[in-house]
This record gives C-alpha cells, sequence and structure tokens, in this order.
C-alpha cells in the first residue's frame, strides 16, 4: 500500500454546505476503502488548508481515481502528496547510492 496526505480547502459550495463536512468525510472514507484501501485519520485544521487526509492507496493511479471523484463533486479543491515511511525511504536511498 501507498500512503498519502491530501490538503484540502473548501470551496465555495463547500463552505456554503460546510455543516454536512464529517458526512462527506465519511464517504470519502468508504470510497477509500471501496478501492482497497484505508483512512487513516482526517483531521480539519486552522491556517492555510481547512483539512487534511492521511490514506492509503494500493497505488498512485487509485488515488488519483479517488481524489479526482471527490474533487469533481465540488466541495473541496486539493493537493494531493505521496507520503513515504522510513523503511520506503530507505529503499529509495539505497537506489540513490548505487
Amino acid at each position: 500500500m501507498s500512503t498519502f496526505v491530501c490538503l484540502f480547502n473548501w470551496t465555495d459550495q463547500g463552505i456554503k454546505n460546510v455543516r454536512d463536512t464529517t458526512k462527506r468525510s465519511e464517504r470519502f472514507e468508504a470510497a477509500i476503502k471501496k478501492a482497497g484501501g484505508s483512512v487513516k485519520g482526517i483531521y480539519w485544521t486552522l491556517g492555510r488548508y481547512d483539512g487534511l487526509i492521511v490514506f492509503e492507496a494500493p497505488d498512485e493511479a487509485s488515488a488519483t481515481a479517488i481524489m479526482l471523484s471527490g474533487g469533481a463533486l465540488g466541495s473541496v479543491r486539493t493537493e494531493t502528496l505521496r507520503a513515504f515511511d522510513a523503511e520506503e525511504m530507505d529503499k529509495i536511498l539505497e537506489k540513490m547510492r548505487a
């Protein structure tokens, strides 16, 4: 599984329906599970971003499809980052040394 961090901001539509944000997060979690992944955490934040989601997906294509599907609903704009744990980073560093 690959780990991703999704940073999100509400659109005008999203902020108008902010009272539904936790329900929307439940639907997102269901979509991740359906794609074979899992949500590690969903957080609403203060500052530059309105929230973030940490999730795992089988691969980059699955994660991208999920994020595009969610974005197409119009409530959020997202920026998704691929995250690496220490084991994955060690493998990357080994390739760098070769």
